[in-house]
């Protein structure tokens, strides 16, 4: 019987296989899962007055898609896949909170859905204009499609998103390279990444603000090859003289990280979703941090690495790496910038807030 089952299981995804292909060789995007640079702009229905200060005070966070601690399939403690709506809207409640509660003037935000099936179509960039004091807000797809046919995720639409309380102009989305070692079916529904990108100004002084989330689980180059367009993206608006603040989830840790691999809540096995051994990575971040100023000086996270984790898959286990930053090519106010590590049970990342001085 458990042969014969199994036999089944495997003629049926032989046959979803050959569906799939055929579909995408005969059209040319029939799951709509490309996308261009198209950037899509988001304003509060209840507009909050907020007089523009001298400090502006800038956060980053990767929400998990209003997840909270829930255990997904992914990091393979866990099999959910779909929220019911009461849990995504008691995990945005909890996010727009703890986003009161610090009050920043900016927010960096990753893995944002806004009209996908296992967040029960909540639009999670409109609840927090709508639950927060910001007013305005850019959004760019990262992982979007009409269908996606697998482990029943299906519609998705997911992606960053930044976050302002004064308006900007010229929003824009610069897409990053895939993972090239995927197979062509997975590469064709799988994340986009991207750099977003917006423009504000005061008192005729313009300031560049950028987000973006690097790849998790490459095997190849990818994410380096990532880094180093996000690098030189940078460093062309600082030769042109250009201020900005970049900030995010770049799934990759520091110099100077005392730990690289092994991670305790490294639960997958099957190499779809490992992300535990970053020891060839240790001197990929150190370009940023000998350009540029971190909200977590190097010399800060070197001499207490556990302070400035902001990550784990494990909801009954602490912070165990830092992948997630700030940096600027402007002025941060001295030791203003802090990982703020009390709030474990809103997400699998801890969020990073700076003081940015004009």
């Amino acid at each position: 019987m458990l042969i014969s089952t199994i036999t089944n299981k495997m003629k049926l995804l032989g046959k979803i296989y050959l569906i799939v292909v055929s579909l995408l060789s005969s059209a040319c995007d029939p799951f709509h899962t490309k996308i261009g640079t198209e950037v899509s702009l988001y304003e509060s229905l209840e507009k909050q007055e907020s007089a523009f200060p001298d400090t502006l005070k800038v956060m980053t966070w990767n929400i998990k898609f209003g997840g909270g601690r829930i255990d997904f399939f992914f990091d393979c403690h866990g099999n959910r896949v779909i929220m019911e709506k009461s849990e995504v809207l008691d995990n945005m409640s909890m996010l727009s909170e703890k986003i009161r509660e610090v009050n920043p003037d900016i927010l960096f935000i990753q893995e944002a859905d806004v009209n996908a099936k296992r967040s029960a179509f909540v639009d999670q960039v409109q609840y927090l204009l709508d639950n927060t004091d910001f007013n305005y807000a850019a959004y760019a797809s990262q992982w979007k499609a009409k269908y996606i046919p697998s482990d029943g995720i299906g519609k998705m639409d997911s992606g960053n998103a930044i976050l302002s309380k004064w308006k900007f102009t010229d929003a824009k989305r610069t897409p990053l390279p895939l993972i090239q070692s995927q197979n062509f079916i997975v590469r064709y529904f799988y994340l986009k990444r991207n750099i977003l990108e917006i423009n504000l100004e005061h008192k005729g002084e313009a300031i560049k603000l950028l987000t973006t989330h690097l790849s998790a689980y490459a095997k190849d180059d990818t994410k380096k090859i990532q880094l180093e367009i996000l690098k030189n993206y940078v460093d062309s608006l600082n030769q042109k003289g250009q201020k900005f603040i970049l900030g995010g989830d770049f799934n990759s840790l520091p110099p100077f990280s005392k730990q690289t691999s092994n991670f305790e809540d490294s639960a997958c096995t099957d190499g779809d979703f490992e992300a535990d051994n970053y020891s060839s990575e240790t001197e990929w971040m150190m370009p940023f941090y000998e350009s540029y100023t971190a909200a977590i000086p190097l010399e800060e996270f070197k001499q207490n690495n556990s302070k400035h984790f902001t990550h784990t898959t494990d909801k009954n286990g602490y912070w165990n790496r830092k992948v997630d930053y700030l940096f600027t090519n402007g002025h941060f106010v001295q030791n203003s910038g802090n990982t703020l590590q009390q709030w474990m049970q809103a997400s699998d990342h801890a969020p990073i807030v700076v003081n940015y001085k004009f």
